[in-house]
């Protein structure tokens, strides 16, 4: 797979990967090059809502917010995108809508960091299907690829559907399947090593 291939693809953590900021993640590559990369943790939810956070930055809420599918009670919580800058939010929704900042993953997906989609959202309006997220996951020139070869991701094929309906616990187990493996235990933490 070519460095520019990977984005908008899933890193899916395997056992060998031993840093804790990425134990059983599943991450959405969302921009990489030969300069490094960026991408969104999509399966850790937090107890902190999509109105908290409306409510921290000023913004009102005019409006229901739309609710995610996979949603429990139309509570959209927020979730975090990794260790790096985890004030910093992203909203990662359909590709349908485009706002002052929105950069296209995929044919699916866009993400915007302006606040713009945010007040659509408050106003009940925006995007049907979205995730709020604080924080990102970066990688320097080369350390994404080290990685790569160290076999500490699985890259999977990405949707719509995985982000946004299949339930965040679930999504590291749909990935892997769509790519063949039924259980996490059939991976070792020395996969890819002779």
């Amino acid at each position: 797979m070519q460095i520019n291939e990977l984005a908008g693809q899933l890193l899916l953590a395997t056992p060998s990967l031993h840093d804790p900021s990425f134990a059983d993640t599943v991450v959405l590559v969302c921009h990489h090059d030969g300069e490094g990369g960026m991408g969104l943790i999509i399966n850790r939810p937090q107890q902190i809502t999509v109105p908290d956070v409306l409510e921290d930055l000023g913004i009102e809420i005019e409006g229901e917010t739309p609710s995610n599918a996979a949603e429990e009670a139309g509570i959209q919580h927020v979730f975090e995108g990794g260790p790096v800058d985890s004030f910093r939010g992203f909203v990662l929704h359909d590709s349908w809508h485009i706002y002052e900042s929105t950069m296209q993953i995929s044919e699916e997906l866009n993400l915007t960091s302006s606040r713009d989609v945010l007040e659509e959202l408050a106003r009940g309006e925006g995007p049907e299907h979205y995730m709020l997220i604080l924080g990102y996951a970066g990688w320097g020139a080369g350390q994404l690829e080290q990685e790569l070869t160290d076999n500490d991701w699985l890259i999977a094929p990405s949707s719509r559907h995985i982000v946004f309906q299949e339930p965040p616990e679930q999504r590291w187990a749909f990935g892997a399947r769509c790519m063949g493996i039924d259980r996490r235990e059939q991976l070792s933490d020395q996969i890819g090593h002779a």
